[in-house]
């Protein structure tokens, strides 16, 4: 199935966590890039997050996250993803990860992890590439 158009992009900030600056400044980003954004704003649930992905029919979610769940937060989201047979939808993520979970996230299907520093351009290639192409295929 491929795709035409702009590659879609969720960016959604899961759980209590009330701090958006990193996800605003990617969102800014990526829709700067050409790219179609949906911002979701705070304190998401996974199901809301991925309810929102299949009804905008996203390519990518964008998770966000600086409150230490990311583990719990984005297991969920590929499991409903999985559920709603949506897995086709890639997972990345940003935020305070530590260097020790960011391996066992991949491992569960998170595409990639970028942490505090990373420059938008990086963010934006990736997305360009891993997602772009996969999704056009």
């Amino acid at each position: 199935m491929g795709v035409s158009g702009p590659i879609r992009v969720v960016v959604a900030k899961p759980g209590l966590d009330g701090h958006d600056r990193g996800a605003k400044v990617i969102a800014r980003a990526l829709r700067d890039a050409g790219m179609e954004v949906i911002y979701t704003g705070l304190h998401q649930t996974p199901e809301q997050i991925v309810d929102t992905a299949i009804q905008e029919d996203a390519d990518a979610i964008g998770l966000s996250i600086l409150s230490g769940a990311h583990n719990t937060l984005f297991a969920r989201v590929l499991e409903l993803l999985r559920e709603k047979d949506a897995a086709d939808i890639t997972v990345f993520g940003g935020g305070i990860i530590p260097e020790e979970d960011i391996e066992p996230l991949r491992a569960q299907g998170v595409a990639a992890i970028f942490t505090p520093g990373v420059p938008t351009g990086e963010v934006v290639a990736w997305v360009r590439e891993h997602v772009g192409l996969a999704h056009r295929a």
